[in-house]
């Protein structure tokens, strides 16, 4: 991820001071996992996870909360506090901090929606089509969330096909046998210095 997490450092701030790099995909795209490593090579950078944003309530009406609890304060400079939701409990949480850092990392689907791309620096898009993640997804969360799973797909169409986060992304990224593939997405096409093909420390095979 070398290319790729120096040309983030390179970027201007887009929130106050913190450069934001948000992370979009269907789910089951392996959004959690990516955003993971990236934030590891990025020297540990904290990582937001819109699933602690959402509620069973609120699939995708969060925008306001988020805006508040987080964008706000990291507009201002200020550490963020966030309440996470306990999908078990169906219940919010006690405060969670959110250091204002050189690069945060906002992870989930809805990442990119329109509300929120004012404030990111990047925005990458995790490439698995929308059926191949799901079923990733559910094969992931087992029996237990198939109910939640029915309600989803359903909820995440709706949402793509009102609020579409793929046309905007800078990056598009492509998970392959031995780390990933990171290639220009729409809103980057015109880059004149695109990214290159890149594994985690080796060369990857798509």
């Amino acid at each position: 991820m070398h290319d790729l997490v120096s040309r983030i450092r390179r970027l201007a701030p887009s929130c106050g001071p913190v450069r934001l790099v948000g992370v979009d995909g269907h789910a089951g795209s392996g959004k959690s996992t990516f955003a993971g490593r990236l934030a590891d090579a990025l020297d540990g950078a904290p990582v937001l996870r819109l699933d602690d944003i959402a509620s069973h309530e609120e699939l995708f009406g969060w925008t306001g909360r988020l805006l508040s609890q987080v964008i706000g304060p990291l507009g201002r400079g200020e550490q963020a506090s966030y309440t996470p939701y306990d999908w078990r409990a169906r219940a919010f949480g006690p405060p969670r901090p959110l250091p204002s850092a050189p690069v945060v990392v906002v992870e989930g689907v809805g990442a990119g929606r329109r509300a929120l791309r004012p404030y990111l620096a990047l925005l990458l898009w995790m490439e698995l089509p929308a059926e191949a993640s799901w079923s990733r997804g559910r094969a992931r969360d087992g029996e237990e969330q198939r109910d939640f799973w029915d309600g989803w797909v359903g909820a995440e169409r709706r949402h793509f096909a009102d609020d579409p986060s793929r046309p905007f992304a800078d990056r598009l990224v492509r998970e392959c046998d031995k780390g990933y593939e990171v290639l220009p997405g729409p809103a980057g096409a015109a880059d004149p210095n695109p990214s290159v093909t890149h594994g985690d420390g080796s060369s990857a095979t798509c």
